[in-house]
């Protein structure tokens, strides 16, 4: 009952955690708005540990809440749905987010969130609302090492919900030290649906998509410049597809 994680958490209070937030939102997702999830088989054929699955970014928390319990629909054999809520009992604990320190440390839900799987990094562009420039803590990098050891890992490349920014060459840095299975995921729907947090419905009958692409050939040894471009081409964030998008 107290086995613990790699950063010592305890399992059953994180897995807990993670079935309230389920339940809480379950509703949101199947009842309020529908959701239309492609590809997810792919999930199923993984290795257990070491898969970065990397997405474009509309909300704070409903991206990432969508995408884990797909993960954990496809773990009990369900693809490509999540409309059906027995998946929350039988949950992966190895399953981690990764999201900025100042926003999980405001208020009592981003920290609950937080023991739910969040590994925090400090934004090296902006703090508190101001642009700063400062370097990567090694420590948010191993961190984010760690939990790739022991499960996977969702990121989210470009640090903000703005559409179409450029990502952020510290996935390509984690990307080229851990070598992992990189996945990428293309959402859309949320920003229409929620508030900025992702917690709240902005507007009902919204369709929310997810869809899980092939894994990416990597070529482990390119330039950071070269693999995060690859990254952003396959969250369809680049700007070929921001060229599309305006004409």
């Amino acid at each position: 009952m107290f086995r613990r994680n790699v950063f010592g958490q305890i399992i059953f209070f994180k897995k807990l955690l993670i079935k309230l937030v389920g339940f809480f939102t379950y509703p949101m997702f199947n009842w309020k708005n529908t959701t239309d999830i492609q590809g997810s088989a792919i999930l199923a054929d993984l290795a257990k540990e070491n898969v970065l699955l990397v997405s474009n970014h509309q909300t704070y928390f409903a991206d990432v809440i969508l995408i884990s319990n797909v993960i954990y629909s496809v773990y009990n054999g369900k693809i490509d749905t999540i409309k059906t809520p027995s998946f929350l009992w039988n949950m992966r604990h190895n399953v981690y987010f990764v999201a900025a320190e100042e926003t999980m440390n405001k208020g009592l839900l981003p920290r609950l969130f937080k023991y739910g799987g969040a590994i925090t990094v400090k934004r090296t562009w902006r703090k508190d609302g101001e642009n700063i420039n400062r370097k990567v803590d090694t420590k948010d990098t191993s961190n984010i090492g760690r939990a790739l050891s022991e499960g996977w890992v969702i990121t989210f490349p470009q640090g903000t919900t703005k559409p179409f920014v450029s990502g952020r060459k510290g996935t390509a840095h984690i990307i080229k030290e851990y070598r992992p299975t990189v996945v990428p995921v293309v959402i859309n729907g949320f920003r229409r649906a929620f508030d900025k947090k992702g917690l709240f419905i902005k507007k009902k009958g919204t369709t929310l998509s997810a869809w899980f692409k092939e894994p990416l050939d990597i070529d482990y040894d390119a330039s950071p410049d070269a693999i995060l471009e690859q990254v952003m081409e396959g969250i369809e964030q680049s700007e070929n597809f921001n060229k599309v998008k305006e004409n």
